[in-house]
């Protein structure tokens, strides 16, 4: 039988990417993922307002009742590590390290506050928009005749050892780039239509991060 992984999502975005790429990607392996997508305002009347990230409680909040599903092996996220609320647990005592060893730093945080066997953390380096550029082959599926923009797109990448590695400065952040290159860029969209028919390995090739987080999920 399949193994069943909820996945707590920080917006639409993230969860259609679970949806249509990785459910798909990972289906094959025996690995059911559903995900699900963090409310920001819960109301008495009315649909919750859904998508983003705003505090530490609002988080343990949604997560605390998918750990407590019992038709779920695992429960996972899908947070950017940019804009992370600073109370977030191990936030004010990060290392100075590269990206990666901070990051790795506040997922342990984040887990031993946690304390569930069930519980794999996942923060997006830097944020969602890293796996659009190392998807940069199929970003003219969303922008067309603009060949010196996407030569932006490549000069950025191969000025880091990873798409993960472009950072989280309020103007450098991936999204804040590809927001400056092509102005009408908008992430429900155009993020959308350029993973559309990403293969997922060569992601994995790209992003030691993302990988990671799948190997973990796969064993």
């Amino acid at each position: 039988m399949p193994k069943k992984i909820l996945v707590l999502v920080e917006g639409q975005t993230e969860e259609r990417f679970v949806k249509r790429i990785l459910s798909p990607y990972l289906f094959p392996k025996n690995i059911f993922l559903a995900p699900i997508v963090i409310k920001t305002k819960r109301e008495v009347r009315g649909p919750d307002h859904k998508g983003g990230v705003n505090s530490y409680q609002q988080v343990l909040k949604d997560l605390i009742p998918l750990l407590k599903d019992t038709s779920a092996d695992i429960v996972t996220t899908m947070i950017d590590y940019y804009a992370l609320p600073t109370n977030f647990p191990g936030y004010n005592i990060r290392p100075n390290g590269n990206c990666y060893e901070r990051v790795e730093f506040m997922e342990d945080q984040f887990s031993l506050d946690v304390n569930n066997s069930k519980f794999i953390p996942y923060l997006q380096l830097h944020e969602f928009e890293a796996l659009v550029f190392a998807c940069e082959e199929n970003i003219s599926k969303a922008f067309i005749n603009v060949p010196n923009k996407l030569k932006q797109v490549t000069k950025i990448n191969n000025s880091f050892n990873s798409p993960e590695e472009i950072n989280e400065g309020p103007t450098t952040a991936p999204s804040k780039r590809l927001k400056n290159i092509f102005a009408d860029y908008e992430k429900t969209l155009h993020s959308q239509l350029i993973l559309s028919h990403v293969n997922v390995d060569d992601i994995r090739k790209k992003c030691s991060h993302f990988n990671s987080w799948l190997t973990k999920m796969e064993s």
